[in-house]
C-alpha cells in the first residue's frame, strides 16, 4: 500500500511558474532548484504532486497551461488562502507590485516581509520563505507570484485583473 502524499504543496506553484517562464523543455532539476533557493529533492517531489494532479505532462517536463491555469483562477486562493498580517519592511505583492499597481492606486500597501525590502506594508507570507530571494533573481517570476498574490488577498477589481494578466502568462 503506497503511503506517499499526494496533496500539492505551496511551493509546487512556485515550481510550475518557474518552468513556464524558462519556456524550456529541456530543463534540469538541479538548476531550477538553485534557482528558486529549494533542494534538489524538493523540486523532484514537486514534480511528482504535480504529475499527479495533471498540472505537469506525463514526462514531467511541460506544464499542462489549461488546467494549471484553471487551478490558479478558481483553486490557489482557496487552497493557498492568505491574509494580511502585521505592517512590516518588505518587498511589493498583489496589487502593490507590477503590474497592477500601475492599474490600482491603493493607500495600502502589502508586501512579503524581508529584512532588506524599502517598502513598509501589511505582510503577505510566501509560499516559501525563500521566495523573496527566488523572485528577486526572476522579474518574470515575481511578477506572476504578485499576481497569485492579488488572487488570494485582492478585492474583486484585483482579483479580475489579476486573472487576466495571470492567463496571458500562463496560457502564452
Amino acid at each position: 500500500m503506497n503511503k506517499s502524499q499526494h496533496s500539492m504543496r505551496p511551493q509546487d506553484i512556485v515550481v510550475l511558474l518557474k518552468i513556464i517562464a524558462m519556456n524550456d523543455e529541456s530543463w534540469r532539476q538541479i538548476p531550477l532548484a538553485h534557482s528558486l533557493k529549494l533542494s534538489q529533492s524538493e523540486v523532484s517531489q514537486s514534480v511528482a504532486r504535480s504529475k499527479y494532479a495533471g498540472l505537469l505532462d506525463d514526462t514531467g517536463k511541460r506544464v499542462m497551461r489549461l488546467a494549471f491555469s484553471d487551478f490558479l483562477q478558481y483553486g490557489v486562493a482557496v487552497v493557498f488562502p492568505a491574509r494580511p498580517g502585521a505592517v512590516v519592511r518588505g518587498i511589493p505583492t498583489a496589487h502593490s507590485a507590477e503590474p497592477l499597481n500601475s492599474e490600482i492606486k491603493s493607500n495600502e500597501a502589502y508586501v512579503w516581509p524581508y529584512h532588506k525590502g524599502h517598502v513598509r506594508g501589511q505582510s503577505i507570507t510566501p509560499f516559501y520563505p525563500q521566495v523573496p530571494l527566488a523572485a528577486l533573481e526572476d522579474e518574470g517570476l515575481y511578477r506572476s507570484l504578485a499576481l497569485i498574490d492579488a488572487l488570494r488577498v485582492g478585492r474583486a477589481r484585483e482579483r479580475k485583473l489579476a486573472s487576466i494578466e495571470l492567463e496571458k502568462i500562463v496560457r502564452a
